[in-house]
């Protein structure tokens, strides 16, 4: 048995010729109705005459084409305002002189093409019929035809604007679409960039301190344990991702947080990179927002030490609070050497060879986004530092994140 609320969905899957089908017939039927016999449509001054068989014709002529009123607008338009115009020649007033009404509305919403030439086309046409109706009695007034003129040109003007403002509406929701597209499209580069670059850098950096271990196994084994136990965090981080993007995927897609931070100076220092960690506060119990925008600062500062100040001391300071976690970096310098990924800052940075400037400034934009503060600053032993502020609560809308 089919639910009420499923009615309006499946009326709507209808084709609109069976969708208009009720309108076109419910007019025509009215038009014999005694009750509603003197609410049409009359221009000049005609006597009405009974309805006969050739009633029943114009009747059908001014409302049977509204059935095809959205698939064909202009020749329904044209075969309505012969019905019309033959109605009133003949006296044939009724309700389906409303019609006509209608098929104008809906023609200036619906018609695309040649609008102008029906529109000319329906203006001679009303002419000889306002000239065929004086010439019939003779007492006709210019006024009244210039008024029922105008209306006329009113509900064309009301369908020109519904068409006006559903294009309008299509314009926005295509726009709405393409932003979406595009901002969908940046969330995944950038966290494809904060995985993947991880991840690679780190078995980058260990396979080449193995090269120069082969006199010593034990640690050329655990080098290699590291580079392998790295590539499977960098595979099962990716399924992560993946699920998170996947629309169709069931269970819960995993997110790090500030939690996790951890693990993360573990992973760098087994590359090689001499990490300390300070921790001041409790991180969140779950993943929010500024949780895992903490954690990608820590990750992608690290990242950028491990591949251009590998070996140089790195801090990691991360301080929790109720309202904000506080992230700071800060990596030793090592001569020339400097951090990727150069983007304006406490004071802006070099540019690095090799540096594409997508991390950092992907950060800043993260941090931003929710109201945060991001910054990077050069030290004067060439050492580098990445600061962040991340609040948990958005500023304007004043909810958690």
């Amino acid at each position: 048995m089919i639910e009420l609320r499923q009615v309006p969905g499946r009326w709507r899957r209808l084709d609109v010729t069976v969708r208009d089908l009720p309108l076109a017939l419910g007019l025509a039927c009215a038009a014999f109705l005694p009750a509603l016999r003197d609410y049409g449509t009359q221009v000049g001054e005609l006597p009405a005459r009974p309805l006969d068989g050739w009633a029943v014709l114009v009747i059908a002529l001014e409302c049977l084409p509204l059935a095809v009123r959205r698939r064909w607008p202009a020749l329904t338009m044209l075969l309505v305002a012969a019905g019309f115009a033959a109605g009133q020649v003949f006296g044939y007033h009724s309700f389906a002189g409303n019609a006509v009404g209608i098929a104008l509305v809906s023609t200036g919403a619906h018609l695309g093409r040649r609008r102008r030439v029906v529109a000319a086309v329906l203006t001679v046409g009303y002419v000889a019929l306002a000239v065929t109706l004086d010439q019939l009695t003779g007492a006709e007034r210019v006024d009244e035809f210039v008024t029922f003129y105008l209306a006329m040109a009113l509900a064309w003007g009301i369908g020109a604007w519904l068409r006006s403002t559903r294009a309008a509406e299509a314009e926005r929701r295509h726009r709405v679409a393409e932003d979406t597209l595009t901002a969908e499209r940046t969330r995944i580069a950038r966290e494809l960039h904060d995985v993947v670059t991880h991840h690679v850098t780190a078995m980058v950096v260990q396979t080449e301190a193995a090269r120069y271990l082969t006199a010593a196994p034990d640690r050329l084994e655990q080098t290699l344990d590291a580079v392998t136990d790295t590539g499977r965090r960098a595979i099962a981080d990716l399924r992560h991702l993946l699920d998170l993007l996947d629309p169709g995927h069931d269970g819960a897609a995993r997110t790090p947080s500030a939690a996790e931070v951890r693990v993360l100076v573990e992973q760098t220092r087994r590359a090689g990179q001499p990490v300390d960690l300070t921790e001041v506060g409790e991180p969140a119990g779950s993943a929010d927002s500024a949780g895992l925008t903490a954690y990608r600062v820590v990750q992608e500062a690290l990242t950028n030490a491990l591949k251009h100040a590998h070996g140089a001391p790195t801090t990691v300071a991360v301080r929790h609070a109720e309202q904000e976690v506080v992230v700071e970096v800060s990596t030793a310098g090592q001569g020339a050497g400097a951090v990727s990924g150069g983007s304006p800052g406490v004071v802006a940075p070099a540019a690095v060879p090799g540096g594409s400037g997508r991390g950092l400034a992907g950060l800043r934009e993260r941090v931003e986004a929710l109201g945060g503060e991001f910054g990077t600053q050069r030290l004067d032993d060439g050492g580098f530092v990445v600061r962040a502020r991340v609040p948990r609560t958005y500023s304007a809308a004043g909810s958690r994140s």
